[in-house]
């Protein structure tokens, strides 16, 4: 038995749990809010792209650092110590504490005059953003039961497509009108008046209320034993890995793809803040709500499910990414684009309920920290960084296409994901045998 299933085999058998009340779901209204701002945030940089280049003067290199190592080295690392604090203090408290930091340095952006002043905003954002969503994850957590938290998370997790969404649509729009720094002072200003409606609605919940942890306050879980049953247990080990790999390719794409439609294939940021808008919106959202439904019911029959589902919708995905970098045209692309856009995301809701579900409630929000670790520091920290280095290393051949290059090399990482997920389903599957 490893160390998490000692951690939760320590919990006595969880009671029958009510369905969750109007508090509970007005609580996840809230939290998704907050992730709307949180994702939205850290998105307009990578939407409002071209009039930054523009503006600033900066490669695409320098794009990609700045969007992914130089916000992820801060979003992941500052995410563990928070990760701790919240488990050991109030978790409502730190979630609004974070969103008002993100919002003002959000703000802080649109002020920046050089690209050295915008790495130093964007790297407050990370500071600010690495307290959102593991706090988040916990709260649900406490708020829903087993057997709904699926569900729960994944509607939590709406709040990356939504997000991006409203960020195209918004920040294109606003810089449309007027200009790129307005986009970012105006949704930052948004994030702070956020921060206090947290605090006035979100009431923090009892710890392991739902999990037949008792009346008594749980221990806090100590930071050293929490990190190492979480490195050397394969299961939760082997998800985060398989998450990183898929976000190394949904990060990589996402930071680039106004970039690769407005400047390779001939959109217009209007045209971009309604159509892409759309496609995100409706297919990435769609994707993971629909994920959270099917996690909730295969996952009865086998916990493997957690795994199969999106090793199988990653399969999927591959021919329909390739057909939108192909496309000679942005309609053609942007139709194409929304398979992927849609099954590339059902890895989040699986990831982030077996987290949630294996280990002990004075766990769950460091260990969901560590989770977003691994997965960010791979996927957002290197995925955009790749990218960018490679579209500048193919702009002496491919001048009018080193994006498109960019975009074709990252392939193989889709079959990387899929070998990771297929070999976590073998690991669930011999777990459940006995």
């Amino acid at each position: 038995m490893d160390h998490a299933e000692r951690a939760a085999g320590e919990l006595a058998p969880a009671p029958e749990a009510a369905a969750p009340g109007a508090r509970a779901w007005l609580v996840l209204g809230m939290l998704c809010f907050v992730y709307v701002l949180n994702f939205l945030d850290r998105q307009l940089l990578s939407i409002l792209a071209k009039p930054i280049q523009d503006s600033l003067h900066v490669t695409d290199g320098q794009l990609g650092r700045i969007g992914g190592l130089y916000f992820a080295l801060f979003y992941c690392l500052i995410s563990i110590p928070v990760g701790w604090l919240a488990d050991r203090t109030n978790r409502v408290k730190v979630l609004a504490f974070a969103c008002a930091l993100w919002s003002a340095a959000t703000m802080a952006c649109g002020l920046a005059r050089n690209y050295p002043q915008l790495v130093a905003a964007r790297m407050a954002v990370g500071v600010g953003e690495a307290g959102g969503v593991p706090p988040s994850y916990a709260i649900i957590s406490d708020y829903f039961p087993s057997g709904r938290r699926g569900t729960a998370l994944g509607l939590f997790n709406l709040g990356p497509p939504i997000g991006q969404a409203l960020g195209v649509a918004f920040g294109a729009s606003i810089a449309a009108a007027y200009s790129w720094r307005h986009a970012f002072l105006v949704l930052g200003a948004v994030g702070l008046v956020a921060a206090v409606a947290v605090l006035l609605i979100v009431r923090e919940p009892r710890r392991g209320g739902l999990d037949g942890a008792g009346e008594a306050k749980p221990e806090p879980a100590g930071f050293k034993s929490t990190v190492a049953m979480f490195f050397t247990t394969p299961t939760l080990l082997l998800v985060a890995l398989g998450s990183g790999a898929t976000q190394f390719v949904t990060y990589g794409v996402g930071n680039f793809a106004t970039l690769f439609l407005i400047r390779e294939k001939g959109m217009t940021l209007s045209e971009v803040a309604v159509w892409y808008a759309l496609v995100v919106g409706v297919c990435m959202g769609g994707g993971i709500y629909v994920s959270g439904r099917v996690i909730d019911r295969l996952t009865q029959r086998s916990r493997a499910a957690y795994a199969t589902v999106p090793a199988i919708s990653l399969a999927l995905a591959v021919p329909f990414f390739l057909g939108f970098v192909w496309a000679p045209s942005w309609p053609l692309a942007l139709l194409l684009f929304a398979a992927p856009t849609f099954l590339n995301y059902f890895y989040l809701s699986s990831a982030v309920t077996l987290v949630q579900e294996t280990v002990a409630p004075n766990q769950r929000v460091l260990s969901g920290a560590l989770l977003l670790l691994v997965m960010n520091m791979i996927g957002l920290g290197l995925g955009p960084t790749y990218v960018g280095a490679v579209s500048d290393a193919f702009h002496a051949a491919h001048p009018d296409h080193s994006l498109q290059m960019a975009f074709y090399t990252l392939t193989p990482f889709y079959g990387v994901a899929i070998a990771l997920f297929l070999w976590l389903a073998r690991l669930l599957r011999a777990q459940d045998a006995r």
